[in-house]
């Protein structure tokens, strides 16, 4: 398997064309809201966990609805919906910018509303990967797309940045409405017949608690779930209080904000271009990243000057991309067709849901004790979680540990014991540490 594999099919090409203009156009919007906040709370970080709660709450009660959403209907056409509301948004947000008819509340509504059709979307668009390349390729579309996520991620933050300094914050937000007609283009030009289609799921009573039995029946699922859920509500909320790290501890203007967040998206396309690679990931891996991402931010946080944080951002960006890809391929080849739209729902539920409760918790403590405290904090949230998952997996599944000391290599073999059964059975998990 070669890093650009899933590109040869024409429907994901179609895709990841779309991903990249309208995913760009995402994060600049994502850095102009930011801006925004600040610029209208002068620096305040409390509003700014307020703006970001809002925006990811509807997650948190209707992304599980949302999976079994995408399991009834066409996942191609719910994605040409979503997306063309979520543009309406976004134009709405610009035209208030640049009329200077916003005030915060306009934000904070707009910000929910985003979440809403986005509750829907993101399930919808994690399960439609698998549609589109089959379940050889799905490893390799996941990661493809999580290199996709993380190049907009580099352009998005570092145009915005240049943008918002030129013009100001309107015209990003209008350009970020005119970039999900790219995503829509691609969807309506891709051939139907040439996706692999999960069969449609009639409605029917219980649906949503028969995917939470599902995942609660797979120790494999459930835990890796459970970890991401930590880091995503404490750990990778750090991201939102890089807008306070550039202003307030370093007084820095927007471009230097947009270059932390660059930094942080370039080691995180790093990090997905390696992930193409791999066959597929080990729960050693998933445990392991989730440990290296909780001890570089807490150390991120401890860096004297800006230049020491920016350069530490880039394998934070690895570690944080390499816990996310390997999370969302367990999931996707851990589930069955039937039932890929809830469990991937669920997984968004606990990645993203986790931010509105998380918000406010680091934009107190940055507004409190510092945008410093907030990163320490997440970190180290984040390192202990990865440690007590490790030793719950471990002790569940009666890891066992095979020394091979006096070969020309010498090195370890942690070897778990088969899994429960997986759309790929053929594979036994073994983790390698040299």
């Amino acid at each position: 398997m070669t890093i650009f594999s899933s590109l040869r099919v024409r429907n994901y090409r179609l895709f990841a064309a779309g991903q990249v203009v309208s995913l760009t156009g995402t994060w600049m919007q994502r850095v102009a809201q930011d801006w925004l906040v600040v610029q209208l709370t002068h620096g305040s970080g409390s509003a700014l966990g307020y703006a970001t709660a809002l925006q990811f709450l509807p997650t948190l009660f209707l992304s599980l609805y949302g999976g079994v959403v995408a399991d009834r209907h066409s996942k191609r056409r719910l994605l040409i919906v979503t997306q063309a509301v979520m543009g309406a948004f976004a134009l709405a947000l610009g035209l208030l910018v640049v009329t200077h008819s916003v005030v915060l509340w306009h934000v904070y509504l707009l910000a929910f509303l985003l979440g809403l059709a986005s509750a829907i979307d993101t399930p919808t668009r994690q399960a439609f990967v698998a549609e589109l390349v089959g379940p050889a390729q799905v490893v390799n579309a996941v990661s493809l797309n999580s290199a996709t996520f993380n190049l907009a991620r580099i352009a998005g933050p570092a145009a915005a940045g240049l943008l918002i300094e030129a013009i100001g914050t309107g015209p990003v937000f209008l350009f970020n409405a005119v970039s999900f007609l790219a995503v829509i283009g691609g969807l309506v030009l891709m051939r139907e017949a040439d996706l692999y289609l999960a069969p449609r799921q009639p409605r029917a009573a219980g649906q949503l608690r028969a995917g939470l039995a599902y995942v609660r029946g797979r120790p494999d699922l459930l835990w890796p779930i459970v970890l991401v859920g930590i880091v995503g509500t404490f750990g990778l909320n750090f991201q939102m209080t890089m807008a306070l790290i550039a202003k307030n501890v370093f007084h820095r203007n927007a471009g230097s904000y947009g270059l932390l967040s660059t930094a942080l998206a370039f080691g995180s396309l790093i990090g997905a271009l390696l992930a193409a690679r791999r066959p597929r990931p080990r729960q050693s891996l998933l445990i392991g990243s989730a440990l290296a991402f909780g001890i570089l931010e807490t150390i991120s946080g401890l860096m004297p000057s800006y230049l020491t944080l920016v350069l530490l951002l880039i394998p934070t960006g690895v570690a944080a991309l390499t816990l996310s890809t390997a999370a969302n391929t367990t999931m996707q080849l851990g589930s069955s067709a039937a039932m890929r739209g809830r469990v991937m729902a669920l997984y968004v539920l606990v990645f993203l849901g986790g931010t509105p409760i998380g918000a406010p918790i680091v934009g107190w403590v940055a507004q409190v004790a510092g945008a410093r405290y907030s990163l320490i904090l997440g970190g180290a949230i984040s390192a202990v979680a990865a440690l007590v998952v490790g030793l719950v997996l471990a002790r569940s599944r009666q890891l066992r540990v095979e020394p091979h000391l006096f070969r020309r290599h010498p090195h370890v073999h942690i070897r778990l014991p088969e899994e429960a059964p997986m759309p790929r059975p053929d594979i036994d998990e073994v983790a390698t540490a040299s």
